[in-house]
């Protein structure tokens, strides 16, 4: 309830801001073509939502003409290769409507899939790992590194360890922003990210 989402959600246009501009490589997005702006872009939502289909079907909505070989590396980035070929589909698996016939992490996984496969200029995760286990979600995160490299990737995570190695890390707190270095900065000067950590620490202490 701190703001994250909205503010992710003000660069592909979710919401439009009402003062100052969000700008992308130098544009205010709002003087963008909506078709340009979401080319450059690949958004997981926290509840990441398929289509009616199957899994080819929705990996395709990233990008229209890949081929077999290109979805089954972009399963392989996203972790959810192995449970794909599980399937007697593959993938043509069919997927209902929400993705309601696969689990959260399952759903979780084929929307970042999806996201890979567009190879896109701007990388948006809101909260995109919160259904994956911690070590599918170190494992995730070292994948996309080589892929992403040339790319920008913003993180809205509530799990320190998602976010331990970026560049910049930006702690909100009731909308306001407390907070802003790397990690180990802010460990030793940002009050409300110490109180985060070590409130994390204890509860995985305590599992």
């Amino acid at each position: 309830g701190a703001g994250k989402s909205t503010l992710l959600g003000l660069i592909p246009r979710l919401f439009d801001v009402t003062g100052g501009e969000v700008s992308v490589d130098g544009v205010d997005v709002r003087q963008l073509e909506p078709d340009l702006l979401w080319s450059k872009i690949g958004l997981v939502p926290q509840q990441g939502y398929l289509f009616t289909g199957t899994i080819a079907s929705n990996l395709r909505y990233g990008r229209p003409d890949a081929t077999e070989a290109e979805m089954w590396a972009a399963l392989e980035i996203a972790q959810a290769r192995a449970f794909v070929e599980e399937m007697p589909e593959g993938l043509e698996a069919p997927i209902a409507q929400g993705g309601t016939n696969v689990s959260g992490g399952q759903r979780q996984r084929l929307a970042i899939a999806r996201a890979v496969i567009s190879n896109p200029e701007i990388y948006l995760f809101d909260d995109a790992f919160s259904a994956l286990d911690l070590a599918t979600d170190a494992r995730l995160r070292q994948a996309l590194r080589p892929i992403t490299r040339e790319a920008t990737v913003i993180v809205v995570a509530q799990r320190v360890s998602t976010i331990v190695d970026a560049d910049q890390i930006i702690v909100l707190d009731d909308g306001v922003v407390v907070g802003l270095g790397r990690h180990a900065e802010l460990l030793n000067g940002c009050e409300t990210y110490q109180q985060i950590v070590e409130s994390q620490l204890s509860a995985e202490e305590r599992a």
